[in-house]
Formats: structure tokens, C-alpha cells, sequence
């Protein structure tokens, strides 16, 4: 046991060390420092500011429950050493986690800890303590500046919104109008939440409450200048008409997407499904690039499981 902390302890220092610089070059104060690099410490351990957020992914261990608490403790003491960083401020998130948790740090996520974190100028309003997802994905970092970049003067779609992020940069881009939908009604109010924030507060930004599968086919045709769709792998939410599978489905919703979609304008589609094939043949493009690499941020190098493709019309 001592061993294999050591390990986890040379390896965890190493990582932080190598991407906190990377992230300080880049001004950047929310980033992945490990993702399950040794199978026997299965955590995604992320920054938020002065915050860590981990969580622990489910294995067969082969513990007793105790023995488990107990081991977790001592990794988690293992990582506030290491990333100096005090135990008040580490928020563990366990995938299937048991109701009756006894250590410190689960009694500390049992309080609610929402705070405001800083991406590229823009802020976001990040909860550490009450979903499994801290309401930011950092992996698409590099596709929300791409977007920024290209949107001015841009009527833009932003489908399963999540809690808008992609809607704030297309905001701060210049973009004429952003409509972002999803079937969820907390995230929807945490996107409108997180415009707000960045002072975009105004009718040009609306929100829409509805299934993306249904609403695709109420789309105008030749609408959109630009469009962000990042579905869900799977999803059969009650509310949901139909039960949506990335890659059963992904070439007919690309295919509504395309027609409410200007002439030349722009579709960015990214899904998180690990075995995943582009049906490009089946898809009314006049060109598909996959974008997977160069949208892939300097602390999702080691593994990353997301594809992302920019589709023109």
C-alpha cells in the first residue's frame, strides 16, 4: 500500500507540476490535473480557482466499505500535501456514492458550494458540491475561443446548451443573436444565469425550454450563420418524445441542423461517445473536419475521449 501511494504521489506531483505551468503561461485557473492515470487510483482530479475538485470514478476495488473510507482519506490528504491546497476547499464527487459517507470531506459536500470561475476574460458560475458535473467543461476550452472568434454579426443556435458556456463566448464574440436550447430547466436558468453574469442581458439572447430532437423540426430553413450541437451519448429522459443515441442518430439531427443553417455557415458538432464513427457519407455537408486534435487542451493531451468536427453547408 505504502508503494503504490508513493507512485501516486511521484505521479500526481509530476502532472502538477508540468500543467500548473503550462496553465500560469496561459493565464488559465481551471484545468484538469489528473484523469486516472494509475488504474489503482481512479480519480479526475480539476482546479477551480483555489478549489479542487475531484471525483472518484466507480471500480471493483475489492474493500470493505471502512477500508475503502479510510483509503480514500488518505488519498485525499495525499492531494491536498501535494497541490497545496487546504481540505476545506477539496470537493470529492464519488460516481455512485453511498448515502452514509463518514469522512470530513464528505461532510463538507454535503454543504452547497457554488462559485464564480474565470475562463478567457469570462465568467462562469461553477458548482463544486451537488452535481456529478461542476456546470464547465474544460475540455472545450480551445473550440469556445474558436467560436468567440468567428461569430460577429452571427446569428447563432446553441443546442443542449448544458449551462450555456458555448452561448457566453458566442455573447462576447459579437454575435447578433444566440438561442440556446435544452430540455433541462436548471440548466437553462444557470445559462441564462451565466450571461447575466458576463453583463449579456438583453432580448438578442434567448432561451428556449425543449426536447432538441423535437425542436429541430421546427426549425426555419436557412436560418443560422453558426450552430453548436454537443448531445448527450445517450439520453431517454421521461420528458423526451424519443430516446436519442449519438451515433444511431447523429447524421439525421446533423441533417435538420444543415437545413436551418445559412449557406456556408458553420455547424460544430462534438459528442462524448468513446466509440464513435462519423457517418460522413450520409451527411448533406459540403465539408466535414474533423477538429478532435486542435481543440484538444494542453491538460486533456493524455486522454481524451470527446470527438469535435466543424461541418460547412
Amino acid at each position: 500500500m505504502e508503494q503504490k501511494l508513493q507512485m501516486f504521489e511521484n505521479r500526481l506531483t509530476k502532472v502538477f507540476r508540468h500543467t500548473s505551468k503550462l496553465a500560469r503561461r496561459q493565464n488559465i485557473t481551471c484545468y484538469r490535473v489528473y484523469d486516472d492515470d494509475i488504474p489503482e487510483f481512479p480519480f479526475s482530479i480539476e482546479m477551480y480557482e483555489d478549489h479542487v475538485y475531484i471525483a472518484e470514478y466507480h471500480r471493483k476495488h475489492g474493500m470493505e466499505e471502512d477500508a475503502h473510507e479510510e483509503w480514500l482519506d488518505t488519498c485525499l490528504e495525499l492531494i491536498s500535501k501535494v497541490l497545496e491546497v487546504a481540505p476545506n476547499k477539496i470537493w470529492v464527487k464519488q460516481r455512485q456514492r453511498k448515502e452514509n459517507r463518514k469522512s470530513q470531506y464528505e461532510k463538507l459536500s454535503l454543504e452547497s458550494h457554488i462559485m464564480t470561475a474565470y475562463e478567457a476574460g469570462l465568467q462562469f458560475k461553477v458548482n463544486l458540491s451537488d452535481y456529478l458535473d461542476t456546470g464547465l467543461f474544460l475540455d472545450h476550452r480551445i473550440t469556445r475561443s474558436m467560436i468567440r472568434e468567428e461569430v460577429k454579426d452571427k446569428k447563432v443556435l446553441n443546442l443542449f446548451c448544458y449551462t450555456g458556456s458555448f452561448s457566453v463566448y458566442a455573447a462576447a464574440g459579437g454575435a447578433a443573436e444566440v438561442t440556446s436550447v435544452d430540455l433541462s430547466k436548471t440548466y437553462l436558468a444557470w445559462a441564462e444565469e451565466n450571461m447575466k453574469l458576463n453583463g449579456f442581458d438583453n432580448p438578442k439572447y434567448t432561451f428556449v425550454h425543449a426536447d432538441v430532437l423535437q425542436y429541430l423540426d421546427t426549425l426555419k430553413l436557412n436560418t443560422y450563420d453558426l450552430v453548436i450541437i454537443d448531445p448527450p451519448t445517450f439520453s431517454n429522459s421521461k420528458r423526451m418524445k424519443d430516446f436519442l443515441d449519438v451515433q444511431r442518430d447523429h447524421a439525421d439531427m446533423l441533417n435538420k441542423v444543415l437545413l436551418a443553417t445559412k449557406k456556408d455557415g458553420v455547424v460544430y458538432f462534438s459528442n462524448n461517445y468513446r466509440r464513435f464513427v462519423l457517418e460522413a457519407d450520409k451527411i448533406n455537408a459540403s465539408s466535414i473536419k474533423d477538429i478532435t486534435n486542435q481543440t484538444l487542451p494542453f491538460d486533456f493531451q493524455q486522454k481524451m475521449i470527446r470527438k469535435c468536427y466543424r461541418l460547412i453547408k
